[in-house]
C-alpha cells in the first residue's frame, strides 16, 4: 500500500474507529513522556528502565495500529 493510501486509511480510522483513535492517544501520551524523558541530562535507573519499556509499548501501540490499517484497507479494496 502506497503512503497517500495508508494515510487515508488512518484518517479514516481516525474519524470512524474509536479503537484506533484510542491506540493512537496512547501512542501520543508515551511519546510525548519519551521526549521529556529524552530531554534530561542525566536519568535515574528507574527513569531509564521507564523510557526503555515505554519505547517496547509505543512500538506495540504501533504495531497494533498498523494492523488495524491493513485491515481497514483490505476491506475496502
Amino acid at each position: 500500500m502506497d503512503r497517500v493510501a495508508t494515510e487515508e486509511a488512518r484518517a479514516q480510522l481516525m474519524q470512524q474507529n474509536e479503537e484506533f483513535r484510542n491506540l493512537a492517544a496512547q501512542h501520543s501520551d508515551y511519546d510525548r513522556r519519551i521526549e521529556e524523558l529524552g530531554s534530561r541530562r542525566f536519568l535515574s535507573p528507574e527513569e531509564q528502565e521507564e523510557e526503555h519499556r515505554l519505547k517496547k509499548m509505543k512500538l506495540h501501540l504501533k504495531d497494533q495500529m498498523e494492523h488495524l490499517v491493513d485491515e481497514y484497507s483490505t476491506a475496502v479494496h
